[in-house]
């Protein structure tokens, strides 16, 4: 800790706040590709907002092609990575707020974005802007890598990795504190099969989100009374639901779930699997029937892959399965895809193996990409744990052990890497989710924390 930079940050709270709230007003989703706008114009310019505020601080800032920015400070043979993402999960309903009006409530900022992985870049900026001021002197570099593409992909990361300078020791201020060193493997799995079909059947927006709403269009003869109630009658109790007419004669069932992010699915509730049981319990016919009641009974309401035959555990931590899209038409399943966060004993490339030899039993088969992300862990007597550790445990009077979580940060991407923060132990997450914020204290606490790694990590003592 070091007092003059704390009351630099605290001092430049409001300019935090403003500067904060300009990035959360971009609505930067992944789009369509331009050029020098690789994952489209909203991400690009919550790129170049970050990049154009950090060079006013008089920081030199790189622009990669719009794949990432760089945000550079200090002097030493070795480099200190701050691994952040500027692109968001779409921000779906259920607001309050607009989803992109950064609102303040409360000491709270609403916004998508405001605490995965705005918030705490910005902090990070600041927190560099701080050691800047009170010209401590670094042995290491440090970078502020701003990537892109986190949320949906990686390219960002792939394309620095390939004209980047490698960091000697990192951490990504996208997980939890004390600090994270182990991380679950990471896969979405992706299926397909072309079959006729009667029913469309719509679910989720991304992989890594717990679906919050479901629709299905039947088309099938017309219901009984019983019928209908066996439909909705395996859902849990509680669901929100509507039964619609449609005026071509078919029924529109809207189910409402609650999202969450993949790798807590627990706080969620899935609204695909939902969809499924309702499908099950429908009086289909032929391939409609089949596929609804083997989806059904492979996925129920599963949230470790218990009936997929996944439900596997070890010191990384519980097998998660979160079937998070589905697009289901005339012309029969196109999109399929399950977001699973998997025990690091365990190789991805088995577990992908099984899903393909569950589900081809009905004729679903991959498709497209298949993204592998292997697991991470750092050792707890690494330089890089036990100063971070030490950090954290020294400004909250803690005596904190290192996490191990099923998120995925960018530490994942480098060797020497970990996550350190943002989230408390024991706080509500919001991220992923409806309302998603950060409280105005917290992210002046992350600046400097931010500013203690850098302290221990890259200057001189």
């Amino acid at each position: 800790m070091n007092k003059r930079i704390d009351a630099y940050i605290d001092s430049h709270s409001e300019e935090m706040i403003s500067f904060l709230s300009e990035s959360l007003h971009i609505p930067s989703v992944e789009g369509t590709p331009e050029p020098g706008a690789p994952f489209g114009r909203e991400v690009n310019n919550a790129l170049l907002h970050m990049l154009g505020g950090a060079e006013k601080m008089g920081f030199d800032v790189t622009n990669m092609e719009g794949y990432a920015g760089c945000v550079d400070y200090g002097e030493g043979d070795e480099m200190l990575g701050i691994l952040c993402h500027l692109d968001v999960v779409p921000e779906d309903t259920g607001w309050k707020y607009p989803p992109y009006s950064a609102t303040i409530e409360d000491g709270k900022i609403y916004a998508r974005g405001a605490l995965d992985d705005k918030g705490p870049a910005v902090s990070a900026l600041y927190a560099m802007a701080a050691i800047k001021e009170a010209g401590v002197k670094t042995k290491r570099r440090i970078r502020l890598i701003l990537g892109t593409n986190e949320e949906s992909g990686w390219g960002c990361m792939n394309y620095y990795k390939a004209h980047g300078e490698i960091p000697h020791i990192a951490f990504s201020p996208d997980g939890d504190y004390p600090l994270v060193n182990s991380e679950k493997g990471i896969m979405h799995a992706n299926f397909a099969k072309k079959f006729s079909s009667n029913i469309e059947f719509f679910a989720g927006s991304a992989a890594n989100k717990v679906p919050h709403e479901a629709t299905i269009i039947y088309g099938g003869r017309e219901l009984t009374m019983k019928e209908m109630h066996d439909a909705f009658s395996g859902i849990p109790e509680g669901t929100v639901f509507e039964v619609t007419p449609m005026s071509d004669g078919r029924m529109s069932f809207r189910i409402e779930g609650k999202s969450a992010h993949a790798a807590m699915n627990d706080l969620g509730v899935n609204a695909l699997v939902m969809g499924l049981s309702v499908l099950a319990n429908l009086p289909l016919e032929g391939e409609d029937a089949k596929m609804a009641k083997y989806l059904h009974e492979k996925l129920r309401f599963d949230l470790h892959g218990e009936h997929l035959g996944l439900d596997f555990e070890d010191a990384s931590g519980r097998q998660t399965v979160n079937p998070g899209v589905i697009r289901w038409d005339k012309d029969g399943i196109s999109v399929f895809t399950l977001d699973l966060r998997c025990p690091t004993s365990k190789k991805l490339t088995d577990i992908f193996a099984h899903l393909e030899k569950v589900f081809g039993e009905v004729g679903l088969e991959k498709s497209g990409e298949q993204e592998l992300k292997d697991g991470l862990f750092v050792p707890r007597d690494s330089e890089l744990v036990e100063k971070l550790l030490k950090v954290y445990n020294d400004r909250m009077g803690t005596d904190a052990e290192p996490l191990a979580i099923g998120g995925g940060t960018y530490a994942r991407a480098f060797d020497n890497a970990v996550a350190f923060g943002c989230e408390k132990p024991g706080a509500a997450s919001t991220v992923h989710m409806a309302n998603e914020y950060i409280t105005i204290d917290d992210m002046i606490l992350n600046a400097k924390l931010i500013a203690d790694a850098i302290l221990a990590l890259a200057c001189e003592e």
